[in-house]
């Protein structure tokens, strides 16, 4: 079973402020749940961080935000689990890289997609342009396919799932502790699906990707999704029958010559929207229609997006 660690234990919040001209971030409290002995997820603000740790050092999955590092480096030490050797991205949106520069100047070893590391290289513009990324920030092993890692009794893979919300996505699985990571590639109880289209993202690749990871996984299988709960084989699968069902009628509509707006308003996506969710129904929708109409093409603009959301910056 699940259990948390004593909240006292992790010094949870920082006694001073994070940043005088930005205080986002002040009230973050990093709350830590062990799912095995030497494996834990990590809730903050931002991506869910998971933990492995052990005699062969300690591994990070993703690292929100920088104005967290130090906060999330005490959770760290109060599992027990020595400074960050390995940091794993799950994909390149900020709320799962920006403490990259932290924990790189510490000594990690970044390793990712290698679209990763091209994407926080480059920067983006548009309306909410992002910067590239410090040297010490990028990922300094990349891979094309997938890595793995055998460390702490265990053998972590890193498997590349191809233009599902990103270009760059990677799952990250613990095979003998059998608990899998999945980046934003799932979204659990918190809001439709964020699709980056001009990342590279598709629908049809997110489905793709949710049935590969079903087809890996087994009742037992503890998931860790990119943003949310803890969650299970069972909430995966829904959450593919979701993604199937509205693909296929939008699909259908498209072929019966409805125009987006007309979808738009059939409501497919409302019976599945997530109050409070930062992707509404008919945004999700326009992402379905805009990966199956035009699946070479990227979006302009770059998206807004993550659950995080107050001023576009959050998530890059």
């Amino acid at each position: 079973m699940n259990r948390f660690v004593p909240l006292s234990a992790l010094a949870l919040v920082i006694a001073t402020p994070v940043s005088a001209q930005d205080d986002r971030f002040d009230n973050v409290e990093i709350r830590a749940e062990q799912l095995v002995p030497g494996i834990a997820v990590l809730f903050g603000r931002g991506g869910n961080i998971g933990v492995s740790h052990g005699e062969d050092g300690t591994v990070l999955i993703d690292d929100q935000f920088a104005p967290l590092t130090e906060r999330i480096q005490a959770a760290i030490a109060a599992l027990g689990a020595d400074p960050v050797r390995f940091l794993f991205n799950t994909h390149w949106h900020g709320d799962h890289t920006g403490g990259n520069e932290n924990f790189g100047e510490a000594g990690a070893l970044i390793l990712a997609h290698e679209n990763v590391r091209i994407r926080m290289a480059n920067g983006s513009e548009g309306d909410r342009p992002v910067p590239p990324a410090a040297p010490v920030a990028l990922p300094v092993v990349t891979y094309h396919d997938g890595v793995k890692l055998h460390l702490n009794g265990d053998t972590v893979h890193a498997i590349h799932m191809h233009n599902a919300h990103t270009d760059g996505d990677s799952v990250i699985w613990w095979e003998v502790a059998n608990i899998v990571h999945m980046g934003d590639l799932f979204f659990h109880q918190m809001s439709l699906p964020f699709i980056d289209r001009a990342s590279g993202g598709s629908a049809q690749g997110l489905l793709a990707a949710v049935e590969r990871v079903l087809a890996m996984i087994d009742d037992e299988t503890r998931i860790i999704p990119g943003h949310g709960p803890m969650a299970t084989r069972a909430d995966l699968v829904a959450y593919r029958a979701m993604l199937l069902t509205i693909n296929e009628q939008v699909q259908a509509a498209i072929d019966a010559g409805s125009s987006l707006e007309e979808i738009q308003a059939m409501n497919i996506a409302a019976p599945y929207e997530v109050e409070g969710g930062f992707i509404s129904a008919e945004r999700y929708i326009g992402f379905v229609h805009d990966s199956l109409t035009d699946p070479d093409a990227m979006a302009h603009e770059h998206a807004d997006h993550g659950p995080d959301h107050d001023d576009g910056d959050d998530h890059h």
